[in-house]
């Protein structure tokens, strides 16, 4: 396939690494250990499962406690973070290309090839490796909300966010109060519905078999999920991402520290009280109903809807902390955050390669390593992927490269002479 160039209308090329901003990259290194983190618990496939259909419910004391941690800390909070910084990032690139002279519909027009390129390689990351892809379905919600917002002004992101925040109440946490007051809050749910990781297909022996369930649920996550997440109002972090990029609020933290400290307190409390009785239930702790408990019942539900807070939370956090590093320059530590920002650079080659180096070895179609790990044993089996992937990072990072992945897509949106 010939790459053509996009000489004509575009005043520059890609972004260069004098013109990076440290917290966000530093937050994309990290969300990327969470987002391996998280993906551990459909990896252990052999594993029982209870009501939740997530999370294992076997093992030790340490199992459990990093059992109740992943839902406290990491399930339905990474990917918030992962939408918000999507979406900063989108405008950002939009920023730079309006600034250098490029005019808006062309530099649109740049976003909409990379939402494009996005699907086609999150589809075929689903179906070679890892079906719970999230790059297709972001890509999605960016070609989308790119259309219909990039442009626009500030009062229209003003009322898609309010819009948002109101359909998310209605449609996510509507039903559990509607059952509330009816009284039936415990039978809210299904407990006795296939648990979520069978869709990944980690459990099945055929590689064949396991690649068509992942394409199917692939194409499921892509094409009716994303479009179910603009419905129900989860689109709204995107639309965060895009209003703080023109405010630039990742890049000058020193004129936002108000709202970031406010953002980072409230939203990672919000964040763990709304998983709290979750873990409680999942540990045995709390006695609850099993629908209840199950992935569409009103534990999870409240799990979910606090999430976003929580992930908004996680920015916040990150970017304070970069704005105190930058500040005091503190000499220790200096290489451990350059080695996980420059994970944070190459988020897309990072991110493909913790399923590469998961998949093969996990999943019973593979070496089948993940029906003999327990919760605690998994995550230091994904501490240790992603630390790989760190140590790669970083020694791009020294060369003066970008990761393959990021050079692949500079290329197919801008064209080799400006990638």
């Amino acid at each position: 396939m010939t790459i053509a160039t996009t000489e004509g209308p575009l005043k520059r090329g890609a972004v260069q690494p004098g013109e990076r901003a440290l917290a966000p990259d530093l937050a994309r290194g990290i969300m990327l250990l969470g987002i391996v983190l998280s993906n551990t618990a459909f990896h252990l496939w052999a594993a029982p499962r209870g009501p939740s259909g997530w999370q294992p419910v076997d093992g030790s004391w340490l199992d459990h406690a990093v059992q109740f941690t992943m839902i406290m800390a990491l399930d339905l909070r990474i990917y918030p973070l992962f939408a918000f910084l999507f979406g900063y990032g989108m405008m950002q690139l939009y920023l730079r290309q309006t600034a250098a002279g490029t005019d808006g519909r062309d530099a649109a027009r740049i976003l909409r090839r990379r939402s494009l390129w996005l699907i086609v390689i999150g589809l075929t990351h689903a179906a070679l490796l890892m079906s719970g892809d999230i790059i297709g379905f972001y890509g999605v919600l960016s070609l989308i909300l790119g259309v219909a917002f990039l442009r626009r002004g500030e009062r229209a992101l003003t009322w898609g966010i309010r819009i948002g925040i109101a359909l998310i109440l209605l449609v996510s946490a509507g039903p559990v109060v509607a059952a509330l007051l009816r009284g039936e809050l415990g039978t809210f749910g299904d407990a006795g519905a296939e648990p979520g990781f069978k869709a990944y297909a980690p459990d099945e022996e055929n590689g064949l078999t396991a690649a068509g369930i992942r394409l199917e649920t692939g194409l499921f996550i892509t094409f009716a999920a994303a479009p179910l997440t603009l419905v129900g109002g989860g689109y709204v972090l995107f639309l965060l991402g895009f209003r703080a990029a023109r405010h630039r609020v990742l890049e000058e933290p020193g004129r936002h520290r108000t709202l970031l400290r406010l953002t980072a307190v409230l939203g990672i409390a919000t964040g763990w009280l709304g998983a709290l009785p979750a873990a409680l239930a999942h540990t045995g702790v709390l006695r609850v109903p099993d629908d209840m408990q199950s992935e569409s019942g009103a534990l999870t539900v409240l799990r979910d809807v606090t999430g976003n807070a929580a992930g908004l939370g996680y920015v916040a956090a990150v970017t304070l902390f970069a704005r105190w590093w930058t500040t005091r320059r503190p000499r220790r530590g200096a290489t451990a955050v350059a080695a996980v920002t420059a994970v944070g650079k190459r988020s897309l080659s990072c991110y493909l390669a913790h399923s590469l180096l998961f998949a093969p070895v996990l999943a019973a179609w593979g070496l089948g390593l993940g029906a003999h790990l327990g919760s605690a044993t998994m995550a230091l089996f994904a501490l240790a992927v992603w630390l790989v992937t760190v140590a790669g990072a970083y020694v791009l990072e020294r060369a003066g490269r970008r990761g393959p992945a990021e050079v692949l897509l500079r290329r197919l949106m801008y064209g080799s002479r400006r990638a």
